[in-house]
């Protein structure tokens, strides 16, 4: 066949569709915030048409406007800074507590013994029970605060880690002795990667119980944090300011959950992914 004749098949043969050549875009993630901007448009819509009083509840763009005068001033960035002090300190005692009593009790029957039932029993206890007793303990300072926060982030580490050491698999277990692992090296790399899935699910709920944990704690004499900016707005009927601290609160708590996600995705490669799209 000549040249001619090639090109012109090559002209006459159908081409590729524009739109198929083209990425669709995503649409999924769009969808996802559909749902809560028309619950903000109703609510600006009720809020202007004079159904929700401020009193009772700010409006969004009044909300907006207090969110970028506290910034703007410095007011929200200072109180932050001293929340964050607060669950960073917490979240470290907390987290390190749970991990040592869970391997304790996880990796020994004696250890069990020991700490699973005093640990279940203080689990069980509510946080505002303890407020006055951590007063009397540690006074109106820094300490109860962040003890309280210790004391939230604990537990769901402690549960998790516990069941997730005791659920590995048994066949895990016997061929890593097949192979000549003592039992440190069964600990080292059968039990502790086998239930690193299930503390990163606990280190979450940690996250999530601290900031929790916060609310209350920065109720015992605060002089700063969200809690405190919070409180003080209270006082004065600024739900404008309340609600900005309870979006700040949330912020962080997705904002944290998302960074152990992003770890949790690195650490688990070799999981395999049975979800696709």
């Amino acid at each position: 066949m000549s040249e001619h004749a090639l090109g012109a098949r090559d002209t006459l043969a159908p081409s590729t569709p524009v739109r198929a050549r083209l990425p669709r875009p995503d649409l999924s993630r769009l969808r996802r915030f559909a749902s809560p901007l028309v619950l903000v448009l109703l609510w600006q819509a009720a809020s202007m048409a004079g159904l929700i009083s401020p009193r009772t509840l700010a409006a969004p763009s009044t909300i907006l406007v207090t969110a970028w005068e506290l910034l703007v001033t410095g007011e929200l960035p200072r109180h932050l800074l001293v929340s964050l002090g607060r669950v960073a300190s917490g979240l470290a005692i907390g987290v390190t507590t749970g991990i040592a009593l869970a391997l304790v009790a996880g990796l020994s029957r004696l250890g069990e013994e020991v700490v699973d039932a005093p640990m279940q029993m203080l689990r069980t206890l509510p946080f505002l029970a303890l407020v006055p007793l951590f007063i009397l303990w540690f006074g109106i300072g820094e300490t109860p605060k962040i003890a309280l926060v210790a004391l939230g982030s604990a537990f769901p580490v402690y549960l998790t880690l516990f069941a997730g050491i005791r659920g590995v698999d048994p066949k895990l277990a016997e061929a890593g002795r097949v192979f000549g692992l003592d039992r440190m090296g069964l600990i080292r790399h059968v039990v502790l990667p086998g239930a690193l899935p299930s503390g990163l699910v606990g280190l979450r709920y940690a996250l999530g119980s601290a900031w929790l944990s916060l609310v209350i704690a920065e109720q015992i004499n605060a002089t700063a944090g969200i809690g405190f900016l919070i409180n003080d707005a209270r006082d004065f009927l600024r739900t404008d300011v309340i609600v900005v601290g309870l979006l700040v609160y949330a912020l962080l708590g997705l904002g944290a959950d998302a960074l152990v996600r992003a770890f949790e995705r690195r650490a688990l490669a070799w999981r395999p992914n049975l979800i696709k799209g």
